[in-house]
């Protein structure tokens, strides 16, 4: 497909993850990258993707990657219309196998039923949800007999994040969203406020400090991202090329110094908190959660349906490092969402089957 014909898609589709956008293949430069679509036999789209594909090492092969999509009716019970055609376009590609984010959600829980099922060694997967979508289910079926791999472990994704922390925009007023905010956060907003935190719009010029921070709170909090300076500096730029205000780097500054600096992108009718650093002093002003309330302020502005907040751990457990990610992110109000997560299957042929495997060991070492 041409970018045109994709964008126009993708234009009347407002659940479509930023990550299906013409855009993240040039920020995925190292990927070999198309655009295709399914079409209605009187030529109408019904469907498109963005298609990426890294080569194995050593070989002509190409694994392919479809990071949550392709942009396709999931709740289509004819499932094969989609994966057929798709399966046999990439295999005369030269993938060996290929990956791909249905975005359906899987399971739901609200944030009071979490408080209440903290515990030592507990899991999300303890819990009974709030809610289970009737169509990730029946997809994840699907997929199943159809002999796609879930990606990941039993509580955990891969390379998106299984559990992510959406706080629901539509149809809520802004006092709304402050009236979903606990005690704690509400507390923390206004003591940043009173401490004269000021929450701006950086510039691409602001992402060395953002990149410095980001060091830091990777020390702090033991992560690892593993993205350079440079790929911020080619994330801002592609993604502000096609849509301007696509990324936004917002930025918390007190006494005229950065203490935070956050990311957010948006597309369609969806906003993403994407990425969160923050110096190790002066935390007391609250930097991060003004830059937080700030974010959530601008998405409801831009008319998103939701604020998505991004991956938390699986873990209930207080006494785990990562749980206090999981509690900051319950006091805006939102819910937990289990993603259908990505899929995986070898495309048909013994030489395929055997490079998936070897191309799991390579990954596996890496």
């Amino acid at each position: 497909m041409s970018a045109a014909e994709y964008r126009s898609f993708l234009s009347q589709n407002r659940n479509a993850s930023f990550l299906q956008y013409p855009s993240w293949a040039g920020v995925k430069d190292l990927w070999r990258s198309e655009t295709v679509g399914w079409h209605h036999p009187d030529g109408e789209i019904a469907g498109v993707a963005l298609v990426l594909y890294r080569q194995l090492p050593g070989t002509r092969k190409y694994f392919a990657y479809l990071p949550e999509g392709p942009v396709a009716d999931w709740s289509d019970p004819h499932l094969d219309r989609w994966l057929t055609p798709l399966l046999r376009h990439l295999r005369a590609a030269g993938a060996f196998a290929v990956r791909i984010g249905p975005s359906p959600a899987y399971r739901r829980w609200d944030t009071a039923t979490l408080k209440a099922a903290t515990g030592p060694g507990r899991q999300l997967s303890d819990v009974l949800a709030t809610e289970v979508d009737p169509v990730g289910a029946a997809l994840a079926d699907r997929l199943r007999s159809r002999g796609w791999r879930r990606c990941g472990g039993e509580d955990d994704g891969d390379a998106q994040p299984r559990h992510v922390f959406r706080v629901p925009l539509a149809g809520r007023s802004v006092d709304d969203l402050w009236a979903g905010l606990n005690q704690e956060w509400r507390r923390n907003v206004r003591k940043a406020e009173k401490a004269g935190v000021q929450t701006v719009l950086g510039t691409a010029a602001d992402l060395p400090e953002f990149h410095r921070l980001l060091g830091i709170t990777e020390e702090r909090d033991g992560f690892r991202l593993g993205r350079s300076l440079a790929y911020y500096e080619q994330q801002y730029a592609v993604l502000n090329a096609e849509a301007e205000g696509r990324m936004r780097l917002y930025l918390a500054v007190h006494e005229g110094e950065v203490l935070a600096a956050h990311t957010m992108i948006a597309a369609g009718g969806r906003v993403w908190y994407q990425t969160g650093a923050s110096a190790d002093h002066r935390r007391e002003v609250r930097p991060s959660n003004a830059l937080q309330w700030r974010m959530m302020l601008d998405a409801h502005a831009l008319g998103a349906d939701e604020y998505d907040m991004r991956g938390v751990p699986s873990t209930l457990d207080p006494a785990e490092r990562s749980f206090g990610l999981l509690r900051w992110k319950l006091g805006t109000g939102g819910h937990v969402v289990e993603t259908l997560g990505e899929w995986e299957i070898p495309l048909d042929g013994y030489a395929n089957t055997a490079l998936y495997k070897a191309f799991q060991a390579y990954l596996a070492r890496r």
